[in-house]
């Protein structure tokens, strides 16, 4: 197996980027090694063949955001906005992220060995995402389709305004959103809990989870309550 490095002191942020999304060359099945990443912003972005990336050190804002296909991986914490838009592929942080960490994640996996902050995966529509410790508030604002694990505990405000996602937190959660609710853990989600969370390499039982979802009451507009918007 042939292993390209690239120095980020020595090649810059517009190179790298270049590089892993195929406009100097082919990159299909391809392994990279990033060093010296130093916290910069917008690393492996718009991927959209299958490799294998793998970043050492902390990265900044957006890290693997708009991936297809790749397999991307953050060896440290990661700034805002890591995974955003993630169509397919795998992105995997070691340790912490920061907020609106899977933000709009359309499909794919993105593994958060360590804590989010707020707003983990905020409007996901279609995303898998596995928290090994805990997230913060407001997390899956929004969130149309897809499934937020979370293996820790979650702040406040859970789920709020919630659509057709999954939530599932083992910890506890402070308080629920608007129209978020729990919801019985039936056979045919904890089978899917507990394959996800070995796909993710996540060491756990579903059955010690909570299930929680949407209650289907803000779908609709009310007269009722017309006094309120």
């Amino acid at each position: 197996m042939t292993v390209e490095t690239i120095d980020l002191d020595a090649a810059g942020v517009r190179a790298l980027n270049r590089r892993l999304q195929g406009r100097d060359g082919p990159v299909a099945g391809g392994h990279f090694i990033v060093t010296n990443a130093k916290g910069r912003h917008a690393l492996a972005v718009g991927l959209t063949e299958a490799m294998d990336v793998r970043i050492r050190g902390h990265v900044g804002y957006y890290c693997a955001g708009m991936n297809r296909e790749a397999d991307v991986t953050v060896e440290g914490n990661a700034g805002t906005g890591v995974a955003e838009n993630l169509m397919s592929g795998t992105v995997r942080v070691t340790g912490d992220t920061s907020q609106s960490a899977g933000a709009s994640g359309r499909g794919g996996l993105l593994v958060i060995e360590g804590s989010a902050s707020a707003r983990c995966g905020i409007t996901m529509k279609g995303i898998d995402i596995v928290v090994g410790g805990s997230i913060g508030h407001m997390s899956a604002f929004m969130a149309q389709a897809g499934r937020l694990v979370v293996c820790g505990d979650a702040g406040a405000y859970l789920g709020d305004s919630i659509y057709e996602a999954e939530i599932f937190v083992r910890g506890r959660v402070e308080s629920l959103g608007a129209d978020c609710v729990e919801k019985d853990m039936g056979e045919r989600a904890a089978d899917g809990l507990q394959t996800l969370l070995e796909r993710a390499g996540v060491a756990a039982d579903a059955r010690e989870f909570r299930r929680y979802g949407s209650a289907r009451q803000l779908y609709n507009f009310r007269v009722d309550n017309a006094a309120a918007y």
